[in-house]
């Protein structure tokens, strides 16, 4: 049986992705709880949903699958048992739901069809939605907070809860607490969808590992290499444990590419400062080097035995390309080329997040109208979506899509 779940490349040509349409949760976003909540803006829904709306467009144009999260999980919620079943594991995981309050919140989400269910989760749920007897609850009483179950606004970056690596999948330990759930839906997905139930999709880490990581930067540059970011939301420590994973449960992928880039929020995942658009090209953004063009890069590769690396250190990113792709040249394309001002701008808009849908060829925003003119001058074709809205959350094409299915190359 053919694995549903087969990527091999940054680049081979995209045949299935699931997005998250982005819906009611970013309606519950206000000023006070932004910071908490990973956003620097509210974003205006209606063409928020539009752009996104292009984007999906954009995919389906160049023939790939579009596939939905809300939808997958309302496919695979299919009886009672399993809708109460993933409704306690998610309520399980609140900080400080308990008693009668968490019980009411339990009941009223029961109340609603599967669809609704998922939308509600999603979109969070407001404490003057549930209907509360204070008298037995001393957290209705003094709670302060405006939601027993918060919003969600970051799953529309699909890409950051999960990461398919070669015919298997890695749910993500996500660092921030916000963000911490997104992983449950995946998962759930993966164990009772009918496109991936009993299909025996390896599992390279689970969303339970101590250490976060997250799917943001995890780049799969080929067949045999992962490149992954060692970040403001991915350690050292997670990255080893998965190599060790990947390196004792499979014989394809022989080498994890480690790069410690900025532990700062503008560059918060390896895919927000570098992203792979061609065969030996790739899009950067200059200020994850020092000033000898350089960062710290590490080789991961299988030790004596399955619970030891052998590790080699590079200062040359470019030098460690090459040697682990076998080629003679890798062509850096600077966002915004460079400029003091320009590239901190269009980084900031994800300027280098592009999302490559087959060799040579990418989606981009936009807005980052001078890193766009640079690929097209490196022979890259761009398909620029609309990204006013969209770029609010701080995400690019390349976060807000899930590669699930690409061509080898």
């Amino acid at each position: 049986m053919r694995s549903p779940i087969h990527v091999k490349s940054e680049i081979g040509k995209l045949k299935t992705v699931i997005l998250k349409r982005p819906c009611r949760e970013i309606l519950n976003l206000t000023p006070e709880y932004l910071t908490e909540l990973l956003f620097d803006d509210i974003p205006y829904l209606p063409h928020m949903q539009d752009e996104h709306d292009e984007f999906a467009k954009a995919l389906e144009g160049q023939g790939v699958e579009v596939l939905y999260l809300e939808k997958l999980m309302e496919e695979a919620l299919k009886t009672d048992e399993q809708k109460e079943t993933f409704i306690d594991s998610f309520l399980s995981e609140s900080n400080y739901l308990y008693g009668y309050t968490l019980n009411k919140v339990k009941d009223y989400l029961l109340s609603y069809s599967t669809d609704r269910v998922i939308r509600r989760i999603m979109g969070g749920i407001r404490t003057d939605e549930v209907s509360m007897r204070t008298e037995k609850s001393l957290l209705a009483l003094t709670l302060r907070y405006p939601f027993y179950v918060s919003p969600m606004p970051n799953l529309y970056f699909t890409r950051d809860p999960a990461a398919s690596i070669g015919n298997g999948i890695s749910f993500s330990r996500m660092k921030e607490a916000a963000r911490r759930k997104e992983s449950m839906f995946m998962k759930f997905i993966v164990e009772h969808h009918p496109r991936f139930k009993g299909t025996g999709v390896p599992i390279w880490l689970d969303r339970d590992y101590r250490y976060s990581i997250e799917g943001g930067d995890i780049l799969m540059l080929s067949k045999e290499v992962v490149a992954i970011g060692i970040s403001e939301r991915t350690t050292a420590a997670a990255i080893e444990h998965i190599a060790k994973s990947l390196f004792a449960n499979q014989a394809e992928i022989k080498k994890v590419l480690a790069v410690d880039i900025p532990k700062k929020r503008a560059f918060m995942h390896l895919d927000t400062v570098f992203t792979m658009v061609d065969y030996n090209k790739f899009s950067i953004h200059p200020e994850i080097l020092d000033k000898n063009g350089e960062a710290e890069t590490y080789i991961l590769e299988k030790g004596d035995s399955d619970t030891t690396l052998k590790i080699t250190a590079l200062r040359d990113v470019k030098d460690a390309l090459k040697q682990v792709l076998n080629l003679d040249e890798i062509v850096f394309i600077p966002c915004a080329g460079g400029d003091r001002i320009a590239a901190p701008r269009e980084q900031w808009t994800d300027g280098s997040n592009t999302l490559s849908i087959a060799p040579g060829v990418v989606i981009t925003y936009d807005r980052n109208v001078i890193t766009n003119k640079l690929l097209r001058e490196h022979g890259i074709e761009v398909i620029e979506v609309p990204s006013a809205e969209l770029s609010r959350g701080r995400g690019g094409p390349r976060c807000m899509s899930m590669p699930i299915v690409r061509e080898d190359i």
